[in-house]
């Protein structure tokens, strides 16, 4: 029986998970580094160590989670095998947001429970974001089985999805102010409240058909295959490599430039919170503008998914170099302009990209074993936090950056501030694109070719 065509409401309702993915990827990175060391005063070295420990956890969390909850139950053979893990993993990660910011007052005088503090619910947090996340990731590639669904489906959610980054950047300093660590709970209360509305709308979008529940049967009659023996074929093939590197190092370098436009707002600008606003509308505004503009060039260069990823990777090293030279608001708000035409590209062709990778490893395994490909992507995207930790704190041990200062920085503090968001970055993002340019080997008539394969097994 051939499978319904997916309606625009449907579409829409399955980018509200690009929405929160990037409301509260944005909100944490905008926040928590900045929260913990200049507001908590936490030493910043704590702070990177406590991301580090973040990453550690990621390492094994995002992957046996894509690996234990593609195990099927009454529940999931009821509601599908992602549907229920979504749904519930949204409002958990919603509530242990809070928590990151809502330290008690005994906590905050003493750093090594404070260190804790943040470890404990960073860490939590992390899981309950993978809890979603990962499942969420892996529902696209099975509902969603047609070129021009995939094309449509990711234009829509990548619309829906920028308007998540803008929240995430835009929001939260509307609710917090700099030297009032309260306000940033009340902050991270409204941003919790938030994601919870979103689950309800995320549900039409993520919902399993009869037929993908007919796949999941089948999935569930293969062979047990041990998590790390999935884990080592998935990693051995070059596409899906290609694509984990370039994830990372795009990620490292977005983590970076939205974690630095706080300082760069009180260290280097010496305004208000609320100064963060414009500079974000910024990107926003120049992502909405790209995103028309690069499906027209998908179309001149034939849907290569692949290769418009290396392109606007090009684009968002030149646009975040350029930011070095920023040193007002306006300049800042022109560069961010600058970099939201390459990173709105980005977005658009990164799950459709994603959709044929895993297609090809698919195709080549025969057999689905998506929740472990899906863990394994989040891991290295989420890996990316250690990356601007590190960055953070070499930048500021070396510039000489005083937290306990709440305005602008000396000098040489300035210039640390702005090679984390600026060239640093840049560097990241031609990194990324040289690691998909050199390893990954896919081209559209191959992955047309997997396509018909895949129809042919049944997967």
């Amino acid at each position: 029986m051939a499978e319904k065509k997916k309606s625009i409401l449907t579409m829409a309702s399955y980018g509200t998970g690009k929405f929160l993915a990037e409301f509260l990827s944005g909100a944490y990175g905008i926040m928590v580094y900045y929260f913990y060391e200049s507001e908590m005063h936490l030493d910043a070295l704590y702070v990177a160590i406590a991301t580090v420990i973040y990453s550690i956890w990621n390492a094994v969390n995002d992957p046996l989670i894509g690996y234990i909850t593609g195990k099927t139950s009454k529940v999931t053979r009821r509601f599908g095998r992602h549907t229920p893990w979504i749904l519930s993993g949204i409002v958990l990660c919603s509530v242990s947001y809070v928590g990151i910011f809502a330290v008690p007052d005994w906590i905050r005088k003493k750093p090594v429970m404070l260190f804790l503090w943040m470890v404990t619910f960073v860490c939590l947090n992390d899981g309950f974001y993978s809890l979603w996340e990962v499942n969420y990731q892996e529902v696209f590639p099975n509902k969603f089985r047609t070129t021009e669904e995939r094309s449509k489906t990711a234009v829509i959610a990548t619309s829906i999805g920028v308007f998540g980054i803008a929240l995430g950047a835009v929001l939260p300093p509307i609710f917090y102010s700099y030297g009032d660590p309260g306000s940033f709970a009340t902050s991270a209360m409204i941003i919790g409240a938030i994601c919870i509305i979103g689950a309800i709308l995320i549900r039409r979008g993520v919902s399993e058909t009869p037929e993908m529940k007919l796949a999941s049967a089948k999935v569930e009659q293969q062979d047990e295959m041990g998590f790390f023996k999935a884990l080592a074929q998935s990693v051995r093939h070059k596409e899906f490599l290609a694509l984990l590197l370039m994830l990372f190092f795009y990620q490292s370098a977005c983590m970076c430039m939205t974690g630095s436009v706080n300082y760069v707002v009180s260290g280097v600008l010496g305004m208000k919170s609320t100064a963060t606003t414009p500079i974000f509308a910024g990107m926003l505004i120049g992502a909405l503008v790209s995103i028309l503009v690069w499906r027209s060039v998908a179309k001149r260069i034939r849907n290569n998914n692949q290769k418009l990823l290396v392109i606007t990777s090009f684009a968002m090293a030149v646009a975040s170099g350029a930011l070095f030279f920023a040193n007002s608001q306006l300049t800042f708000m022109i560069g961010m302009f600058l970099w939201g035409l390459g990173f709105g590209g980005f977005w658009t062709f990164m799950t459709p990209a994603m959709a044929d990778v895993v297609d090809s490893v698919v195709v080549s395994e025969k057999r689905r074993e998506d929740g472990v490909l899906m863990g394994i992507r989040a891991f290295f995207m989420r890996l990316s936090y250690t990356s601007q930790a590190i960055v953070f704190w070499l930048c500021h041990k070396m510039t000489g950056y005083d937290s306990e200062i709440t305005g602008i920085q000396a000098p040489l503090a300035r210039i640390g501030i702005k090679l984390h968001i600026s060239l640093i970055p840049a560097v990241f993002f031609a990194v990324a694109a040289m690691c998909m340019l050199l390893i990954n080997t896919l081209t559209p008539e191959i992955v047309e070719k997997n396509k018909e394969e895949l129809k042919k097994l049944g997967l």
